[in-house]
């Protein structure tokens, strides 16, 4: 079982830039994904991009390219979102999730288990 929590949420003035935490415990995660996920009001779950622990490789929505990073740390098991040169349409409640057996991949659904999420609210 994994437990992820949620921080480093804010509000940032547009062209900011925030780093969102998630750490996770219980179980190791070599073998698992953890993807991270946004919610806007009124709007669809989205998926922002995730990072395969095991491998360190990393997958991205086109609009977070170039603009999001996603790392991981392993002795303190925790994964981070640097998002850099923030938009107002970046507002939204994020999530990270982890997902097991997934391989050498980063899926972009069927996560297991879901972090409380943090609110990242961005003014004009």
């Amino acid at each position: 079982q994994v437990r992820l929590l949620n921080s480093g949420g804010g509000l940032v003035q547009a062209g900011g830039s925030l780093r969102l935490s998630c750490a996770a415990s219980g179980r190791t995660l070599n073998g698992y994904a953890v993807g991270w996920f946004r919610q806007a009001p009124g709007k669809e779950r989205e998926f922002v991009g995730g990072i395969n622990w095991t491998f360190g490789s990393t997958y991205y929505l086109d609009s977070a390219k170039g603009r999001f990073t996603i790392s991981r740390d392993n002795a303190k098991k925790m994964v981070y979102l640097q998002m850099n040169s923030l938009k107002p349409e970046d507002t939204a409640l994020y999530y990270c999730a982890a997902k097991s057996g997934i391989g050498s991949y980063v899926p972009r659904g069927g996560y297991d288990y879901w972090g409380q999420g943090t609110q990242v609210t961005v003014s004009a």
